[in-house]
């Protein structure tokens, strides 16, 4: 492809670098001095989702330039590129299209010129009536059973959607069923999540693309050996009791799944933005079919705020602007995501692939070095645990961390006070890293002169306020979609392939060299560096001990 302008010779690039020099010096103490309005004006609402992000140590001048560096970078184009189906993963020479997931049907989205919504559709229909087929009890194990247990067994955004979903949306969920997730090649999680279910009443959803992932398969393997001694090794219980998740039929009829029960994805969708594809088959049994496809509307309805709505109103693109700022200009190397809901707690977890595999890149669509930070680590817990934990070190620590504070107005399951409590916590920790507490303000409390030091707040420490009605399926969704959209602009801004995962391949490739030196009974001579050459030799001799 064409050489890029380098990002750094933007003139936005450069009006940034020089306004960050006055701006790095104002405390946010300041800023809302001089603006009593500031906390009415920096707002932003779409679709239900408020954001409030007056508590950044940003001017009008700044978001000026954010989104004319945007305007630079051709975002509005590559929105486009995206909707349109055009090759924008061009690594792979794939369309992006998880937004044609929750097209609505009657649209069209055309990739390679064939509309793919009405095969999306399609999925989603299917889908639809093996759920309603496990929540009446019609669909029926081997030995006649109904199915009581359904375990997921997938990896990366095969297993993070799901359980991030299914914990999101238990309120909903249907309690006579139990999930499980199964996701780690180390046998304890098999173990653990099979360990009081009875094989007669349990389905397995195997998840996986090719069906030949290494931890997926080996999970799946071992699900198949536990299903069959539980059903007297007779091989055709395995139909009753595993469905696919997958695009390789020759492999799963292989494995003995009937691919009438494969539900099938594309290769446009990528892992980690998936959960609204198949590979949320678990989420709708767990839910229905109903709340699954609120959930869709609820990611539609950001999809079109991000593709129409003017940069300046754009949820997405500020979240995204604002996380290029701190990145790029304070060199803050993380972001606190804290969602103040019991339900969210897989939440952070969940974006950390979403954002850290999408731009954790070093170098630019044309394969130059970049030579300015990319993704920042993303980390999180929900409040107010969070407080009790790390909060001392976002408060008082020597690194500027920006923070995502998510509340919802009414609880899913109210109780006297705590939701009130709840929410204040939210209001009051944002207000406290904003303003902190002076020197003044700590002796005027009568503190000895020796104790001011370490009472004293600092402040200026940035966060954002995302607040929704309650959290519900269609509320969810539109979470999701709005740092989908958030780590897009990023990637545009900084020139990356925001959808290829090259990252994850060269351990999984060695491990695969590697596995075979663990297992042969003649001693092997590994052909690694010395330190990995000594740890095989050392395994292998404590494997021997056992």
């Amino acid at each position: 492809m064409a050489t890029l302008e380098p990002l750094t010779k933007r003139k936005a690039w450069k009006a940034l670098q020089a306004h960050y020099e006055h701006v790095r010096a104002l405390h946010l103490r300041t800023l809302f001095a001089d603006a009593p309005q500031r906390g009415e004006r920096m707002t932003a609402e779409a679709a239900g989702i408020f954001l409030d992000y007056s508590k950044n140590r940003i001017t009008d001048e700044t978001v000026k330039l954010l989104i004319q560096l945007a305007e630079e970078s051709g975002l509005r184009s590559r929105i486009d590129a995206m909707f349109g189906g055009e090759k924008i993963n061009v690594t792979e020479n794939r369309a992006v299209l998880h937004v044609a997931l929750r097209a609505p049907e009657g649209a069209s989205i055309l990739v390679d010129g064939e509309n793919v919504v009405p095969q999306v559709h399609a999925v989603l229909d299917r889908m639809a009536d093996f759920s309603k087929r496990i929540g009446t009890g019609d669909w029926k194990g081997h030995t006649g059973k109904r199915i009581r247990n359904v375990v997921n067994i997938g990896i990366g955004g095969s297993d993070l959607g799901p359980v991030m979903a299914y914990e999101a949306l238990k309120h909903y969920s249907d309690r006579a069923l139990t999930f499980r997730f199964v996701s780690n090649v180390d046998g304890t999680d098999f173990a653990e999540a099979v360990r009081d279910l009875d094989p007669s009443e349990t389905l397995f959803i195997v998840s996986s693309k090719t069906f030949t992932t290494l931890e997926t398969m080996t999970n799946a393997h071992s699900a198949r050996a536990w299903s069959l001694a539980g059903m007297g090794g007779d091989e055709r219980s395995i139909a009753r009791h595993f469905v696919a998740v997958s695009t390789n039929a020759a492999e799963v009829a292989k494995f003995g799944i009937d691919t009438a029960n494969m539900f099938g994805f594309w290769d446009w969708v990528g892992g980690r933005y998936s959960m609204d594809s198949a590979i949320g088959l678990s989420t709708m049994v767990a839910v229905g079919a109903e709340n699954f496809r609120a959930m869709l509307d609820g990611f539609r309805q950001i999809d079109e705020h991000f593709r129409a709505t003017p940069f300046a109103r754009n949820l997405p693109v500020l979240m995204g602007l604002l996380g290029v700022w701190y990145s790029d200009f304070f060199g803050a190397g993380t972001v606190a995501v804290l969602p103040y809901e019991q339900y969210l707690k897989r939440f952070p977890a969940y974006l950390q692939q979403l954002t850290m595999e999408s731009n954790g890149k070093h170098v630019t669509l044309d394969g130059a070095e970049v030579t300015y930070a990319t993704s920042p680590i993303y980390w999180g817990e929900p409040g107010t645990n969070g407080q009790h934990s790390f909060y001392q070190l976002i408060h008082q620590g020597t690194r500027l961390i920006p923070c995502d504070f998510i509340g919802f107005a009414n609880p899913l399951n109210p109780l006297p006070r705590h939701h009130d409590m709840l929410m204040a916590n939210v209001f009051a920790q944002a207000e406290a890293l904003a303003f902190g507490k002076t020197p003044e303000q700590v002796k005027a409390e009568g503190t000895p002169e020796w104790l001011v030091p370490h009472r004293v707040f600092e402040g200026n420490r940035p966060s954002n306020t995302i607040l929704a009605d309650r959290l519900t399926p269609e509320v969810l969704g539109k979470l999701v979609a709005l740092y989908e959209h958030a780590v897009f602009t990023q990637g545009v801004i900084w020139q990356i392939d925001s959808f290829d995962q090259w990252g994850v391949e060269l351990g999984k490739v060695l491990a695969q060299r590697i596995i075979p030196e663990l297992e042969s009974a003649a001693e092997p001579e590994p052909g690694h560096d010395s330190s990995t050459n000594s740890l095989i030799r050392r395994y292998r001799k404590l494997k021997k001990a056992r």
